[in-house]
């Protein structure tokens, strides 16, 4: 459906494209990522066009309490109590076609505004599906001195680099004192019943072709050769604490996964660590 301003949103042509088993299709020459109205009416600030020459979403600090081998989950709801948040949207390359397999690893406090860094309570990892979307059912976080609410996420496509970044929430009282807040980080969010809803779409610098399919490789059926003189292997199940050899060097996993093509250790410092 059309937003007030004629633009087709990206979540309808997705979400249209997706129905049909189809790729997503470029109006204009491009998806602008025009996130859904707010209730006021006034759109949100643009996430970065995906097409060639715009700027990927923008990164920020880790902060402190970033913690690696997160759980593998799309739900971190019954972590604590809090109000029901539900966080959707997709994971585009430059050329505005949506990224399979993105590992996404979200954290943030809970309802009282704190961090668990004992456990592993509101922190969890997911990849996108063929179609590049994720969801993360959660609870809105807490506040706690110093700044706006937000969650954390860090992005990596396979064999790219790691993106790190926060989200933020419209209307906060917080956000004009936040010095790190971003609005270009704003999620459109609205109250449907109890739980509220946000999206957000992510652009990653990863190269693509317009109107061709993403290059992501999926996941294979079963393991595969080895790598010359490797133990490592495609569509194998990892733990936290495995070993493997890839190409004579050493690895420790960090979070546990199924691996694939593309997703080789050296290429996914957020999965493996060299040993």
């Amino acid at each position: 459906m059309p937003t007030p301003d004629g633009m087709i949103s990206r979540k309808t042509v997705l979400k249209a494209a997706a129905a049909l088993g189809a790729a997503p299709l470029l109006v204009g020459g491009g998806v602008a990522l025009a996130r859904d109205q707010v209730d006021s009416g006034e759109p949100l600030a643009l996430t970065p066009e995906c097409h060639d020459g715009d700027a990927p979403t923008v990164e920020q600090i880790e902060g402190p309490y970033f913690k690696p081998n997160s759980p593998l989950r799309g739900s971190m709801v019954n972590d604590g109590p809090g109000t029901h948040l539900v966080v959707s949207g997709y994971v585009f390359g430059r050329a505005c076609r949506p990224i399979s397999g993105v590992l996404l690893d979200f954290w943030q406090a809970d309802n009282g505004g704190n961090y668990d860094n004992v456990t592993y309570t509101f922190r969890g990892h997911q990849f996108t599906d063929a179609n590049g979307a994720y969801r993360l059912d959660t609870i809105v976080p807490g506040l706690y001195p110093g700044r706006t609410r937000h969650l954390h996420v860090k992005l990596q496509a396979p064999g790219r680099s790691i993106v790190t970044t926060q989200l933020y929430f419209p209307g906060e009282p917080r956000n004009s004192t936040d010095s790190i807040y971003d609005p270009r980080l704003l999620m459109n969010v609205r109250q449907n019943g109890q739980t509220r809803e946000a999206s957000f779409d992510f652009v990653l610098d990863v190269p693509q072709t317009p109107g061709t399919p993403s290059p992501t490789p999926t996941p294979t059926g079963g393991p595969s050769t080895p790598p010359p003189g490797g133990t490592w292997a495609a569509g194998t199940s990892y733990q936290a604490g495995d070993r493997v050899t890839y190409s004579g060097v050493s690895y420790t996993c960090l979070q546990a996964h199924t691996a694939m093509v593309g997703w080789e250790p050296p290429n996914v410092p957020a999965l493996w660590q060299r040993s």
